[in-house]
């Protein structure tokens, strides 16, 4: 499969979970969780897949990348079904892809993230 759009999203009648669903610029709540364009050939999500958090804790900031997060542990969502449609114009994606997820909460542990590496020529352009 080419490239996809994959759009994970709270399930229809999913209720729980709301206060992680707010959107910043208005206060209004989302069903959309996460978004991914995916040109691989890695297999879909499937049912049971988790979505990972990202987390920013302040003593392991580099300081060149501020904003960066620096962790990141596997989430409270839990894909529940996934729907998958061909487009008919496969200008943008050969698919779009809905994962319907649970707020289902887990305890799992926050994880460091690798540091980011500039390729070579990003350095000799901040150089």
């Amino acid at each position: 499969m080419g490239r996809k759009y994959i759009i994970f999203r709270a399930d229809w009648s999913e209720e729980q979970g709301a206060e992680n669903r707010i959107l910043a610029h208005t206060g209004a709540i989302t069903d959309i969780l996460a978004e991914h364009f995916d040109s691989s050939n890695s297999s879909l999500p499937e049912p049971g897949y988790r979505l990972r958090e990202y987390h920013r804790i302040e003593q392991f900031v580099d300081s060149s990348f501020p904003g960066a997060s620096t962790h990141s542990r596997v989430g409270d969502w839990e894909v529940v079904r996934v729907e998958k449609y061909a487009t008919q114009q496969p200008a943008d994606f050969d698919a779009i892809v809905i994962c319907y997820c649970r707020y289902s909460p887990v305890s799992t542990p926050l994880e460091p993230l690798p540091g980011i590496q500039l390729s070579q020529e990003r350095q000799e352009v901040e150089a």
